[in-house]
């Protein structure tokens, strides 16, 4: 199977800080690929690095084939990636409406109506302004945002944070039915249970490393790991 995007070596540093130690990842196209660890681990640095929001000191990232290392994210996304970040970065002082033109639209299936019919509760307060969404709310219009890029690879940063149960499982079904559409999926995630749930395939980053890297269902047998996730440190995982 070919690769919407790998990621070989990656060493990131803010400053003299040294974040990233050669972090090597792939997201397969037309799967759902999970990054996992716990806080501080270094999954949001490493996907701003493949974003281009923070370049790699080391280290190479490639695109549908294409070498974006150096490139800036608005070539990175010009690909067909969409990105939504930790935090949904949404414009608080905007309408619905008003936030779903901003992106610069890509021809394909996914328009402002399109993605209305898939939030439906986005239909319903298109008028109300980004500051007025709840948390749940929010997290729906940054990934209808991202849909209108017609991304062929989503990648998503704690899609589920501060979200209640509910609403976490119909923002991982909207994941499911993304793959299902042919979009290829890159997804960190504290909720780790959930993504083994609906992912092909994982990573777990500890300390800036790759410490584990195989089949979601094989890590989601291994209770053990799961439930160690939080705060397993390196040598616990390589140990095993």
């Amino acid at each position: 199977m070919s690769a919407a995007l790998t990621a070989e070596g990656l060493h990131v540093y803010y400053g003299k800080s040294h974040i990233l130690h050669g972090v090597s990842l792939e997201a397969a196209e037309g799967q759902v690929t999970a990054l996992l660890g716990r806080n501080g681990a270094g999954k949001t640095t490493t996907l701003r690095s493949l974003m281009g929001l923070t370049a790699p000191r080391q280290g190479r990232v490639t695109v549908f084939g294409a070498d974006t290392t150096r490139w800036p994210p608005f070539r990175v996304a010009a690909l067909g990636v969409g990105y939504v970040p930790e935090g949904r970065r949404i414009f608080p002082n905007l309408t619905v409406d008003e936030n779903l033109i901003v992106p610069l639209a890509r021809p394909g299936p996914w328009t402002p109506a399109s993605v209305c019919r898939l939030f439906p509760r986005l239909a319903e307060r298109r008028a109300s302004r980004g500051r007025q969404l709840s948390g749940g709310e929010q997290e729906m219009l940054a990934i209808a945002r991202a849909l209108l890029l017609n991304p062929k690879l989503l990648i998503l940063d704690e899609p589920s944070q501060g979200l209640a149960p509910l609403i976490t499982r119909e923002v991982f079904r909207i994941v499911v039915q993304m793959r299902a559409q042919g979009i290829s999926v890159l997804l960190v995630e504290q909720n780790v249970r959930m993504s083994l749930e609906i992912a092909d395939y994982a990573y777990v980053l500890d300390d800036g490393q790759v410490v584990y890297s195989g089949p979601a269902r094989e890590l989601a047998a291994d209770a053990a790991r799961v439930q160690s996730l939080a705060g397993a440190s390196a040598g616990e995982w390589t140990a095993q």
